[in-house]
């Protein structure tokens, strides 16, 4: 156990320094977009989390910096604002998340990691590795945002190695949702619990470029019955008119990522849409958005079995053979680049390439208890929020199981998200 935290944290650790070392400290201390904090907010407050429970908590160790502890709460201040907060300068933070990892070796070699919560079978540790993991993601989400030439490299995509079209069903049945027996699962992904999903069909795999152009070209972003009164709303406001980054120079279609602009890939799945921009293509297809438990069920369900399992392909944890993630690559694979990485159903990259948007809300399953603090999942609870599943590329492996849930709102267009469609069954497919 203790091997696997340390290579986890480890891992962490260099994806943030990747993420902040290949820019200058003006573009460290920059502000990308209102959306996003400045990267170096970024880098100390991953500091400031890991001494607040690994040292101060776990530990019971003295503080490093408790004068900061308010500058980087991420509840104590909007994103927009913090670039005028007195926050460390670049080689301040690096400095303090240096000094923090540091005794932070010191702790994990000697805690026992059971009896108490918290650090029961390493819990308080995996919880810190996947928080800097996730605001790695979000870093890379402004290194997206940012202007200038590009910093960022990655070994060339996969090609498909599958030809992907279609649906699969799912039978109506019950299944067991969530998890009680993950370790480091977070809180708003527990308990497990059976959940009886109606039938229904779900894409084998998610929605592409190709496709996503045929609703541009069919002029769906100007004709208001596809959308609904809130999406409409919104459309009109931000002025969309297609996916964020994608460029038409005399009908040539063209997407940037982290500065590098390419020819459309058609069988790249879509990114960079908001909840509202899928809706509105799933209405144009006769379809509609997954429910997050029909999302769930087709990852994890084995109908030969019964059982619901970590990951669509089984147990092993994610290898470069079954998905798309940790930032191998800096953009989605087209689809059947996976094959390995196939649900039991037939339902294939449902882990890594794009977050999916699904057509659900984010809420509570029946008899959640908020651990370790409110904080993280109960207060975001009943808000205008729509959930995301499966990761993308982005996504580190610890911060990504067929449990793992994230939500943003229905707005949102700067992460790294596509979809998939669902629809119901017909009476002769029951």
């Amino acid at each position: 156990m203790r091997a696997r935290i340390a290579e986890v944290l480890h891992r962490a650790r260099a994806r943030t320094a990747l993420l902040t070392d290949t820019v200058d400290d003006t573009d460290l201390t920059a502000q990308h977009s209102p959306l996003m904090s400045p990267l170096v907010w970024d880098l100390a407050h991953i500091g400031n989390q890991e001494e607040l429970w690994l040292i101060r908590d776990v530990g019971g160790r003295e503080a490093v910096r408790a004068d900061i502890d308010e500058l980087y709460d991420a509840f104590k201040h909007a994103r927009a604002n913090r670039p005028a907060l007195p926050l460390l300068d670049p080689d301040q933070a690096r400095g303090y998340v240096g000094s923090v990892r540091e005794k932070v070796w010191d702790v994990l070699e000697s805690s026992d990691l059971a009896g108490n919560p918290l650090v029961d079978k390493g819990f308080a540790f995996g919880m810190i590795a996947q928080h800097e993991q996730q605001h790695d993601e979000t870093m890379l989400a402004t290194h997206q945002l940012r202007l200038g030439a590009p910093v960022l490299s990655a070994p060339p995509l996969p090609t498909a190695r599958v030809r992907l079209d279609g649906e699969v069903v799912i039978p109506a049945g019950e299944f067991l949702m969530g998890t009680s027996a993950d370790p480091w699962a977070l809180d708003n992904e527990r308990p497990a619990h059976p959940v009886h999903v109606p039938g229904f069909a779900i894409d084998v795999a998610p929605v592409t470029n190709e496709q996503y152009l045929a609703f541009v070209t069919d002029g769906g972003y100007d004709r208001p019955e596809l959308w609904s009164a809130r999406g409409w709303a919104h459309r009109q406001e931000a002025g969309l008119t297609a996916p964020q980054f994608w460029t038409n120079e005399d009908g040539r279609w063209s997407r940037t990522a982290f500065g590098v602009r390419t020819p459309l890939r058609p069988r790249q799945p879509v990114v960079h849409v908001c909840w509202f921009e899928a809706e509105a293509y799933a209405r144009w297809a006769g379809k509609r958005l997954p429910t997050e438990a029909e999302w769930e069920k087709a990852a994890r369900f084995d109908p030969e079995t019964g059982a619901s399992r970590r990951y669509p392909w089984g147990e092993d944890t994610p290898g470069p053979q079954h998905a798309n993630l940790g930032q191998r690559h800096l953009e989605p694979a087209e689809v059947g680049a996976y094959p390995a990485g196939a649900s039991a159903t037939g339902v294939h990259q449902l882990i890594g390439d794009v977050w999916e948007w699904c057509a659900t809300g984010f809420d509570a399953y029946p008899g959640f208890r908020a651990f370790p603090y409110r904080e993280y999942s109960e207060v975001f609870f009943g808000g205008d929020y729509r959930i995301l599943r499966g990761g993308c590329f982005g996504t580190d492996e610890v911060a990504c199981r067929g449990t793992f849930r994230n939500w943003d709102h229905p707005i949102r267009r700067q992460i790294f998200a596509g979809f998939r469609l669902a629809r119901d069954l017909r009476e002769d497919e029951r």
